[in-house]
């Protein structure tokens, strides 16, 4: 459902949102790496979440992206706004075009009620909350340095 650019900018948007402020920023090439997104990739995004307003910048030898209390109140849905013009909860599960209650494909009544309660979730919710919410459950937003050799 969600493209790469629009998984990309929300993990950057919470990355920033737990780690930065004005005074700590991050750079491209930083957030790239502790995320392990591709850095031209990222760059773009960045760029277009700051021109949006979803995150903050400044320029110079200690600039980078950061983000600010106002930036941390948008939601999730603001960002795939901004990334994917367009409802990306609408479209068929399983790709029909003209899939809806009235003409439902054969897992519409089954997927419908998940797509419903995560764009819920997602217009709601503030980025705050999503970070706090991640570092209450020690969910990653990335899996570089996790061990996988530990014993469960």
């Amino acid at each position: 459902m969600l493209s790469n650019a629009s998984k990309y900018a929300i993990r950057s948007v919470l990355f920033l949102a737990e780690k930065s402020s004005k005074i700590q920023k991050f750079g491209a090439k930083h957030i790239a790496d502790e995320l392990e997104i591709p850095l031209h990739f990222i760059a773009k995004l960045l760029q277009q979440l700051v021109k949006a307003k979803i995150i903050s910048s400044t320029k110079g030898p200690r600039g980078g992206f950061f983000t600010t209390e106002k930036d941390v109140e948008n939601s999730v849905c603001t960002i795939l706004d901004e990334i994917e013009m367009g409802d990306v909860f609408e479209p068929c599960f399983m790709g029909l075009p003209r899939c809806g209650d009235e003409n439902p494909c054969p897992v519409h009544h089954i997927v419908a009620p998940f797509k419903d309660a995560i764009l819920e979730k997602f217009k709601h919710q503030s980025i705050a909350e999503f970070s706090k919410e991640i570092e209450e459950k020690g969910s990653y937003l990335s899996l570089k340095g996790i061990d996988y050799n530990l014993k469960l």
